[in-house]
């Protein structure tokens, strides 16, 4: 599928597309690592700012992050590859981080310039990685998914691959140009 045909079903089915295909297993990840985020980065204002953050950005994750798991799921389906990954780290990061900074502001968390800096180089790291892990096989959600056991046991040979995907990359690379 191209990018383009992706964010054409995202924009013209989001009841098919999103909606029921909300990603419980990015909606309960993201929300339980960012809410650590928001809560070391508000720490020196206080255990009670940091703790009002942290569940702030809880129950935000929780409400929206398996949408932005639907959204990544189809992007990931993407060929090329890269399109793929141009299309989720421009999309996905505009709407998530639009949304957390209006509803931190909102509440007035008092380290926002530094909780959102750290949320969004996560965003770059995670949505990178879900895009690799999806594209295996690993947290998706749907018919024939695999169970989160699954998915947990599948991560030590995703993450190893995650990390390898580079280096090896660049080594091809190099060794086909010299070539």
């Amino acid at each position: 599928m191209t990018l383009r045909t992706a964010l054409f079903r995202l924009a013209s089915s989001p009841r098919q597309e999103i909606f029921e295909k909300w990603n419980w297993k990015a909606a309960f990840f993201s929300s339980l690592i960012r809410g650590f985020i928001f809560l070391f980065a508000n720490l020196r204002s206080g255990w009670k700012a940091a703790a009002g953050a942290m569940m702030a950005e809880w129950l935000f994750r929780a409400c929206t992050s398996g949408f932005y798991g639907a959204i990544t799921q189809k992007l990931g389906e993407v060929e090329p590859e890269w399109e793929g990954m141009a299309g989720a780290m421009v999309l996905l990061p505009i709407l998530s981080h639009s949304l957390e900074f209006l509803v931190h502001w909102l509440r007035h968390t008092p380290h926002l310039k530094v909780s959102l800096i750290s949320s969004i180089t996560f965003t770059v790291f995670s949505t990178l990685f879900n895009l690799y892990a999806m594209r295996r096989g690993t947290m998706v959600v749907g018919r024939n998914a695999p169970s989160i056991g699954a998915d947990l046991r599948a991560m030590p040979r995703v993450i190893g691959g995650f990390l390898a995907a580079l280096p090896l990359w660049t080594w091809r690379s190099l060794r086909g140009y010299g070539a």
